[in-house]
């Protein structure tokens, strides 16, 4: 049987089974946060808007984006609503399959159920559903930062998949039409990392978003009869071996295909608006800026794997930073600016702080070393600062727990960002109205 057959069986199992609580309860979690992160990204990130104009040069529809009254035809509305989970770089996460899941389900799945058609599913289930899809495909390919999966972001080369299955479930697609929807995802499937690997550029800010438009597009052309062929992620020339170079072995189409357990519930919500690799060099240098006084450093030492040691190369640019996209992608910057501020949010990593004396002439203290293995997941968050009597060193280790008071608390940090008056309130409303209405919601 293809691959693409045998996953759309495995969805199928999950869907006729019933989703366990919990992960409804996560999926919901994860929608307030992306769409509050939506509404502040509507409101000051001026690449997502950016983008949404660009999209809606001529051309209008019925396909809602979050934080306007604006309504733009399926595909080009999945762009911009993903354009704007993405955009402020604090959208959710999972560390194992190096995914950024429910910007590109949420906004496939709003697109799809804004053609006018009943939805088959509601919306937690589809979010849901395309989440652990998502995220599964990412722990496949077992990603740790060298080999094939280092070139790509899987989060905009799966997210295709991702988009294209929760707009079909949204549709009410059949299972065959559902294989046409992956095989028609499959001939979009892009993602190159130069976008975030080169400096200079806003383009990073958006990857996502192609595959969002994509994978409705494709779930779109298989519910009008389009077909393709099922060997597109298995096939000689399928997905996996043009991608990847080889099919995937026994023991990752088990981790693709399980049904047993939820790959969805080790995803986690980021609580600092940067690049997630960032984040346990922040954490470290937190703890290690009480330590000494900014004058007595003499020197900071990074201590990095090879996926880390993406975001230090080369090290003059990223210690100095031409655009904020890049600051957000600059471990050597972050841990600057973290020992200089001691916080990280959207208030004060602006444009502004890309000039800031003081953080640009500690960065300049900032030397890299390759200490790390390449593993699963996140690199340990290795830092060693010296002063002319002492050296301190820490590492943070940042697993996927979330707490909800914390996302609570980033849910009202982004609202006040957005200018919205009164944050609690809207937190109730969503949480009691967690359905395809929730963008009416929401408009401001």
């Amino acid at each position: 049987m293809p691959l693409s057959m045998e996953l759309v069986q495995a969805i199928r199992v999950r869907q006729n089974n019933g989703l366990p609580e919990e992960i409804l309860e996560k999926a919901r979690l994860h929608i307030k946060d992306t769409v509050a992160i939506s509404l502040a990204a509507y409101k000051r990130a001026p690449i997502a808007r950016q983008a949404i104009a660009a999209l809606s040069i001529g051309t209008s529809g019925s396909a809602k984006v979050i934080g306007s009254s604006l309504r733009l035809p399926p595909g080009h509305a999945a762009f911009s609503n993903t354009a704007l989970a993405h955009a402020l770089d604090f959208d959710d996460i999972n560390d194992l399959s190096r995914i950024h899941p429910t910007p590109v389900t949420l906004a496939a799945a709003i697109a799809a159920a804004d053609i006018g058609k009943s939805p088959a599913v509601d919306l937690v289930t589809a979010v849901a559903l395309g989440n652990e899809i998502l995220c599964r495909m990412g722990r496949a390919v077992e990603p740790k930062g060298i080999g094939a999966d280092a070139n790509w972001f899987l989060s905009q080369l799966f997210g295709y998949f991702g988009a294209a299955i929760t707009a079909g479930l949204v549709l009410g697609l059949s299972d065959e039409e559902l294989v046409h929807a992956i095989g028609l995802a499959y001939m979009q499937a892009a993602g190159g990392k130069e976008a975030g690997v080169g400096t200079g550029s806003q383009a990073r800010s958006i990857y996502p978003a192609f595959a969002s438009m994509g994978g409705v597009q494709a779930a779109l052309l298989a519910s009008q009869g389009v077909t393709a062929p099922a060997s597109s992620l298995d096939g000689p020339t399928g997905f996996f071996p043009i991608y990847f170079g080889q099919n995937l072995d026994v023991h990752q189409r088990e981790i693709l295909l399980d049904t047993d357990s939820w790959t969805f519930s080790d995803t986690s919500i980021k609580l600092f608006p940067s690049c997630r690799y960032s984040h346990p060099f922040i954490k470290s240098a937190l703890i290690l800026r009480d330590k000494m006084d900014l004058s007595e450093i003499k020197k900071i030492v990074i201590g990095v794997n090879e996926t880390a040691a993406m975001l230090c190369r080369p090290l003059a640019d990223r210690c100095r930073p031409r655009t904020l996209q890049d600051a957000k992608f600059s471990i050597p910057f972050m841990v600057a600016f973290t020992f200089v501020h001691g916080r990280v949010d959207l208030n004060n990593l602006t444009e502004k702080a890309l000039d800031d004396p003081e953080v640009l002439q500690l960065a300049a203290l900032i030397e890299v070393e390759p200490t790390q293995h390449d593993a699963p997941g996140l690199p340990p968050g290795d830092i060693r600062v010296f002063s002319e009597a002492q050296e301190h060193q820490y590492t943070h280790i940042l697993g996927p727990e979330t707490v909800v008071d914390e996302v609570k608390d980033k849910f009202i940090q982004c609202c006040k960002y957005a200018g919205i008056a009164a944050p609690d309130i809207l937190w109730e409303k969503l949480s009691r109205q967690m359905d395809y209405g929730l963008v009416n919601a929401c408009i401001i």
